[in-house]
């Protein structure tokens, strides 16, 4: 996301000096879409979504071919790989699906995983991107049919 112009960033400060709140929503026009009461119901309508063995064992093989890849120091960890069970879940959901499909893990491992990755300093230097690593990874292991 690109850095806001002067103006921009003087209009800011100049709504912050003024007493702006960030914090106060309802004063900044926003409102609620959705109740708690709402929220509830679709977290546990997204743990309800069912995975099945094989696509558990896509994700583990998906998170260890980031630890054994050259160009990382740092892979994937077992925190990273239950977010993307989460997010894959919540994905078959807003999709309408009660159950979650090898494509819906490969369409949330970038986003999920991008950020978690630590790529070796001189793999950096080479040119090497976490989403190039990534992509290899993603072409490497064979999804579950």
């Amino acid at each position: 996301m690109p850095l806001p112009d002067r103006d921009t960033d003087l209009r800011i400060l100049t709504a912050h000096a003024a007493g702006f709140d960030p914090h106060d929503l309802a004063a900044a026009g926003v409102s609620p879409v959705a109740s708690a009461a709402d929220l509830a119901a679709a977290a546990a309508a997204v743990r309800a979504v069912r995975i099945d063995p094989a696509i558990l064992s896509y994700i583990v093989e998906l998170v260890r071919a980031t630890r054994i890849a050259p160009s990382t120091a740092l892979g994937i960890s077992p925190r990273g790989a239950t977010a993307l069970l989460a997010t894959s879940r919540a994905w078959a959901w807003l999709s309408g699906r009660d159950f979650v499909t090898p494509d819906d893990v490969q369409a949330l491992a970038r986003p999920t995983f991008r950020h978690r990755i630590q790529l070796r300093p001189e793999a950096e230097l080479e040119g090497v991107t976490t989403e190039g690593v990534l992509d290899a990874v993603l072409a490497s292991v064979p999804a579950p049919r």
